[in-house]
């Protein structure tokens, strides 16, 4: 795996992880109210609260479920009922087969798992293919414990959860109860169904949607810092270029005239301005000398630059020195040397000096 597929693995796993979080805080906080769908023997379902000890309301919201769709019914009513909520459908007693299942008391910390092991010998469905569940134990003696399964077939009760999950339900839980039941008894869950996955789904969408916004925002903000700064530094060449031309002419103008006193002092102040500074051609050789290179001597004659000094590469110098806007027509004036007791060459390199009223190289 290359380290692009590596990088795209991680980003990718760390995305769900992280939509997978934001769901589960989300649940934890919004806890969903409980609505039931209980089975009549008419085959409709009347909508309860959590509490299915009370019977439904007289004309209260029912509907009726068949071949994985709502037909019939308060069908408004109950949607506005489930929508956002958790639904526990309970279905008819003759839906299921129920058996006893003794187990050892040392089987309840792995209730389930052993349950799940006995269904192909208790049910005529294999595990996967059955939605079932089992009462809370209770104490058979003899260090035994005795529990009631229920089964059904899953393809059963699936058009059930597909039906309901259709009007907005959170989650779907199928449950029934033993016959005979009393009608305050708890209700076995044999499956649930979450809409969950859904919902991270569309966490990861939305957190990609807001990563690439992000990513785009930066990257228009780093291509417009970049055409703003070098407008802004092309301004500031200008403008110095600008004040030294303004005040050549100023001067040139205050010392107009034929005093030779003023004509010495006028050529003096060309020449100053014309002449290189020396404190600027220092402080752009700094900018530009690599830091195994050492000047021993520097002259400036004019217009005219000499470097005398050791460095590693000299052949490199000249292209640096070339490569300012101060410096121009470099070259080496002298041989290039090696002595025993020095750390690199010796060289010897002369160079024209424009002046430049900017340490910008």
């Amino acid at each position: 795996m290359s380290a692009l597929q590596t990088i795209g693995s991680t980003f990718w796993r760390w995305l769900d992880d992280t939509a997978d979080i934001v769901v589960a805080a989300t649940s934890r906080v919004a806890v969903p109210k409980t609505v039931r769908l209980v089975e009549g023997d008419s085959g409709s379902f009347a909508v309860q609260s959590a509490d299915i000890s009370k019977p439904a309301e007289p004309g209260g919201p029912s509907l009726q479920i068949q071949d994985g769709a709502i037909v019939g019914g308060s069908h408004a009513a109950a949607a506005a009922a489930l929508r956002g909520s958790r639904v526990e459908v309970v279905l008819r007693p003759e839906r299921f087969l129920f058996r006893p299942l003794e187990l050892p008391t040392r089987a309840t910390e792995f209730l389930g798992g052993v349950v799940r092991s006995q269904i192909d010998r208790l049910t005529p469905w294999k595990a996967e293919q059955a939605a079932f569940g089992f009462t809370k134990p209770s104490d058979a003696g003899g260090g035994r414990i005795a529990v009631t399964v229920a089964a059904t077939a899953k393809a059963l009760v699936m058009p059930y959860v597909r039906a309901v999950a259709a009007l907005g339900a959170r989650s779907v839980v199928i449950a029934t109860r033993w016959p005979d039941a009393p009608a305050g008894s708890v209700a076995i869950p044999v499956l649930e169904d979450s809409t969950a996955a859904v919902d991270a789904r569309r966490v990861r969408r939305a957190l990609v949607t807001v990563l690439a916004a992000a990513l785009l925002i930066a990257a228009t903000a780093v291509v417009a810092a970049t055409a703003i700064g070098g407008s802004l530094r092309n301004r500031q060449d200008e403008l110095a270029r600008r004040i030294a031309e303004r005040r050549a002419a100023m001067i040139a103008a205050r010392n107009a005239g034929t005093d030779p006193a003023k004509e010495l002092e006028r050529a003096l102040a060309m020449r100053k301005n014309e002449t290189p500074s020396a404190v600027i051609v220092l402080e752009v050789l700094s900018q530009i000398l690599p830091d195994h290179t050492y000047v021993t001597e520097l002259r400036i004659e004019g217009d005219r630059l000499r470097l005398t000094g050791v460095t590693r590469d000299a052949p490199s110098l000249i292209r640096l020195i070339e490569q300012s806007r101060h410096f121009t027509r470099a070259t080496f004036y002298a041989p290039t040397t090696r002595s025993p007791n020095d750390s690199g060459d010796r060289f010897h390199i002369e160079a024209h000096i424009a002046p430049v009223f900017s340490i910008r190289s």
